[in-house]
């Protein structure tokens, strides 16, 4: 079994990259690292991650799911990427597990999957628009799960997101 892990080439959130890929790899998940373009991106806080691949190149029939990380990079690199949408959109569509944290479940409430769905954000006043614009029944808790949808609010719910998305996997 293998996730996609979707970040943004500059300014994802470390720890929301690191605590869950660290739990899924000890959890015997693979993962698989992907962004706007392949190579080296690097973190709000200094660290750094090898993207496999681009958007582009990915096939969800060969993952078990999406995890788009947050940071403030998610904002002008996810929020708008048409492809990372409708990537989203597709995982949805096959009853995969579609997880977001921070900023980042912003690209869930642009893909359409959130409608009437329970979620939760990071609380900045531009994420918080978009997620009650297209219909997310925002909880003011860190790590919320609604069907196959994971989202939590920052890097404090890194641990709680992870465990959650296992659980989901495992179901």
């Amino acid at each position: 079994m293998r996730l996609l892990l979707a970040i943004a080439p500059e300014r994802f959130r470390d720890e929301e990259l690191e605590v869950p890929k660290r739990a899924f790899e000890e959890a015997g998940i693979g993962v698989e690292i992907v962004s706007t373009t392949a190579g080296t991106c690097t973190g709000m806080l200094g660290g750094t991650a090898e993207a496999a691949m681009t958007f582009d190149d990915v096939d969800p029939g060969e993952y078990a799911g999406i995890v788009v990380v947050g940071g403030s990079g998610s904002e002008e690199h996810l929020w708008g990427c048409e492809r990372l949408v409708a990537l989203v959109r597709e995982f949805f569509k096959q009853g995969k597990v579609v997880a977001a944290i921070c900023l980042a479940p912003v690209v869930l409430a642009r893909a359409g999957i959130l409608a009437g769905r329970q979620a939760t954000v990071y609380s900045s006043p531009a994420a918080m628009e978009e997620m009650k614009k297209a219909g997310a029944n925002i909880l003011p808790i860190p790590v919320v799960a609604d069907l196959q949808v994971v989202t939590a609010n920052g890097p404090a719910a890194a641990a709680g997101f992870a465990e959650t998305i296992i659980t989901k996997l495992e179901c």
